[in-house]
Formats: C-alpha cells, sequence, structure tokens
C-alpha cells in the first residue's frame, strides 16, 4: 500500500474525524478535504504542518484584530 493509498484510507476512516476536525498521525497531509468536500478543506491536527497551521490562526487571528483595531483607534 503506498502513502496516497494510506491517506485516502485515513480519510475515509470515521474514527480520525470528531466535530468536524481531522486527526490522523499517519496521514501526511496537512490540509485535506472536508467530510462533504464541497464545503472545502480541513487541517489535519495530527500532523506537525497541520498543527502549525492552526496554532498560527488561534494566535495570528485575534493578534491581527488587535493591531487593525490599534492602528483605527483615534489617538487622545
Amino acid at each position: 500500500m503506498n502513502q496516497r493509498e494510506i491517506n485516502q484510507a485515513e480519510w475515509r476512516n470515521s474514527d480520525n474525524w470528531s466535530v468536524g476536525f481531522y486527526f490522523s498521525k499517519k496521514d501526511t497531509r496537512s490540509w485535506v478535504p472536508k467530510q462533504i468536500p464541497w464545503m472545502g478543506w480541513t487541517l489535519n491536527l495530527g500532523n506537525r504542518t497541520g498543527a502549525l497551521w492552526m496554532i498560527g490562526f488561534l494566535i495570528g487571528t485575534p493578534l491581527f484584530v488587535i493591531l487593525v483595531l490599534a492602528a483605527t483607534c483615534p489617538k487622545p
């Protein structure tokens, strides 16, 4: 079984899905199609790069909002 087949088998395994989140250490992809593929992509949190993307989103988004608000607030 090659890696592409392993990735597909892992993606199809419902044990790797929980409340819309995907976690598989055997799947080498960072981004995978959602369970309903026309809905887009999701992160593989079992992959180091996928986990780093999630941390980046969790830290980067609030930081971006704070910076934008700080830049647009009127100065006293």
